[in-house]
């Protein structure tokens, strides 16, 4: 049965819970707010089901890409809510064009973020725009097979490591189904969200009811130096640049990720996906004639499925070598270590979120942080690249 002795053991997908025929595994909330599987054992009939499913204990080798490219949505306002250059869009109406379901994350009610899946184009703006927290994944491995079972496509977006949970969990492949991994650096606790929002609201004097959208990633101050929104019905807004905001600044500082995003089981492509989506970072600097601060999209095609059905969206591709974006993207190819200061984070010490966050994220100060912030400012950003290779 599955025995979580060590927390960087299990990456909280929750294929081992809906895998277990005699239904004796429950996800269960730490003191963290993270997610981990809990068995009655008096249930259990030692099938190991649970283990056979899990991708830590089962992880695949790394891949290689087939192709790189950096792309863009041609459409200015789906762009526009999107992360980056809008092309979870375009894959998604082509799978509902065909008669498919997409699964994704999405807010629930309560402004936590839960896995669902819909079948038609108007409800994919639920998906859209990144959610810095890891999803309750739930039962959708179960509704994923069971669609891919009466043939219907599936197109299934997560973290790598709720796609690689998916994959073992199916246990065989489907031709129907395109998976497709977000780049990922770490989930951070949804505990710790809820935490942050409610000392938040009560500062703005609003309650969950009260909010309309939350985004942290608007693009209203560009693509790369976005802002942190929460906007009420009433339309007022709390508007803060996510570098300054500190449920970013936290995250960004590894503060309260997941124990398992240290040692991720499923970077460089090992999650079985068909095609990887995310932020083309540094775009300005090698493809400049398409950076306009409104996203650009890296796009990894590691099958040839999801070749195929990339050739069958209309965009416009720039192909680009492999090692150009993980430079850009080192997310894509390492795990980051540890920071003894996550531990100091979790201390019940008295201080206050946002406290403990201005005292443990602050950025160190160094000769080599002012000398590239005073030539970020007046060296253009082509010139700005090979500075920083000279300052590693």
């Amino acid at each position: 049965m599955i025995d979580i002795k060590n927390k960087q053991d299990c990456c909280g997908c929750s294929a081992c819970a809906q895998r277990c025929p005699k239904q004796c595994i429950t996800m269960a909330e730490d003191k963290e707010g993270f997610l981990y599987p809990q068995v009655d054992t008096s249930k259990c009939v030692d099938c190991h089901l649970c283990e056979k499913v899990c991708p830590v204990i089962n992880q695949d080798e790394a891949r290689t890409p087939l192709n790189v490219y950096a792309a863009k949505n041609s459409d200015d306002e789906v762009r526009h809510q999107s992360s980056s250059g809008g092309i979870f869009t375009l894959l998604a109406e082509q799978t509902i064009k065909d008669g498919g379901v997409v699964f994704g994350a999405c807010w629930d009610n309560e402004w936590k973020v839960r896995h669902d899946y819909v079948d038609n184009t108007s409800d994919l703006q639920r998906f859209r725009s990144s959610k810095y927290l890891q999803s309750v994944i739930g039962d959708n491995y179960l509704k994923a097979e069971q669609f891919l079972k009466i043939g219907r496509k599936v197109m299934f977006t997560g973290t790598p490591c709720q796609i690689a949970g998916l994959k073992h969990f199916l246990r065989k492949e489907y031709d129907n189904l395109l998976a497709v991994e977000i780049i990922c650096h770490s989930v951070p606790s949804p505990g710790v969200w809820q935490q942050y929002l409610t000392t938040r609201l009560q500062t703005l004097k609003w309650n969950k009811s009260d909010i309309r959208n939350i985004s942290f990633r608007d693009k209203k101050t560009g693509w790369k130096t976005y802002s942190f929104v929460i906007e009420n019905k009433d339309g007022n807004s709390f508007i803060e640049l996510s570098s300054k905001n500190a449920f970013m600044r936290g995250f960004l500082a590894d503060l309260y990720t997941r124990p398992s995003c240290h040692a991720c089981p499923a970077k460089q492509l090992k999650s079985g996906s068909d095609i990887t989506l995310g932020d083309f970072w540094g775009i300005e600097s090698l493809m400049p004639e398409i950076d306009d601060d409104k996203g650009v999209s890296a796009i990894i095609v590691n099958s040839d499925k999801g070749k195929q059905v990339l050739h069958n969206i209309n965009v416009e591709l720039h192909e680009v070598q492999y090692n150009e974006l993980t430079t850009r993207n080192p997310a894509l190819v390492k795990s980051f270590p540890i920071t003894p200061k996550r531990t100091e984070f979790f201390k019940e010490d008295g201080y206050t979120f946002e406290e403990k966050v201005k005292i443990l994220a602050k950025e160190p100060f160094s000769m080599k942080t002012l000398a590239y912030r005073i030539v970020r400012k007046v060296i253009p950003n082509m010139v700005v690249e090979q500075f920083k290779l000279l300052l590693r």
